[in-house]
């Protein structure tokens, strides 16, 4: 990694990122993962899909461990993350690209409200 200059730039960009840019990374990390966890599953290379589908749920896990339940959102987004985690886990076990994709419109969904909401926090 020392040599290679992508691995450089990127690790130069998370440890510069504000916490809200950080959020979106972990976003589009859990999407670009599933993403390639679909196309493990379609090809039918089962080890590798676990592998990613893991990879999300670890994502997930650490988005939910960021929740401030000081505020109420945080219990609605908390069961949110919960149903994704259920289903990715459900999607795992059958290795069901349908359901892969439940969860990732849902993730979807949040890094977009997210994405929104960091250009608000700007205005």
């Amino acid at each position: 990694m020392q040599n290679n200059p992508y691995a450089k730039i990127k690790n130069n960009s998370i440890m510069t990122a504000t916490p809200a840019e950080l959020t979106l990374m972990l976003y589009e990390g859990a999407i670009k993962f599933g993403n390639q966890a679909v196309s493990a599953i379609q090809d039918k290379e089962i080890p590798e899909a676990h592998r990613l589908i893991i990879r999300v749920q670890d994502i997930i896990d650490e988005l939910r461990g960021t929740l401030n339940f000081d505020y109420p959102i945080a219990a609605e987004m908390d069961r949110l993350y919960e149903f994704i985690s259920y289903t990715l886990i459900e999607a795992n076990m059958e290795k069901d690209a349908e359901k892969l994709e439940t969860a990732l419109s849902l993730i979807r969904d949040f890094r977009d409200t997210w994405k929104e909401a960091m250009t608000l926090a700007k205005k």
